[in-house]
């Protein structure tokens, strides 16, 4: 009598194999999306820090937003690093909302967890607030809690 498997007990194994492995992938893509959001937020802290040292440096935070879709703005000694950090958001596949004056600033990324509703997005201010909102900033409304300053 021959010793080995038979061609039906290497099948199962497959076939078992398939299955965990399926059930790993599952998992691993919302870690995944999880990871982008954290290094978002993450993102949105350095921008906190650079805010308050171009208000440090010019008495205004109006040169944080280059526009109100990007960070950045030129003339500042933070005008690379602001930009090396929208270049990341955008490489993470989300979007920038940023609006600043003399005396106030809102920027807002859309965050990109799965299960979240689309237009989620986190939020920092000059107030200090970082939240997580269902708007991004707008023009007419710069602090994350939506209200004029």
């Amino acid at each position: 009598m021959k010793k080995g498997f038979t061609l039906i007990e290497l099948l199962v194994v497959i076939a078992i194999i398939a299955i965990l492995a399926s059930i790993v992938m599952v998992a691993m893509s919302g870690a995944r999306d999880k990871a982008r959001d954290a290094r978002l937020k993450g993102d949105l802290s350095q921008v906190r820090t650079l805010a308050e040292l171009i208000n440090d440096d010019n008495s205004t935070y109006a040169s944080t937003c280059a526009s109100a879709s990007a960070l950045g703005a030129s003339g500042t000694n933070y005008t690379t690093q602001l930009t090396t950090i929208q270049s990341d958001i955008v490489a993470q596949g989300s979007t920038t909302t940023c609006y600043a004056t003399t005396n106030s600033y809102c920027i807002s990324v859309a965050l990109l967890t799965a299960g979240m509703a689309a237009t989620d997005n986190y939020c920092v201010d000059s107030d200090g607030v970082a939240v997580a909102t269902a708007t991004a900033c707008t023009s007419s409304a710069l602090g994350c809690n939506l209200q004029t300053l």
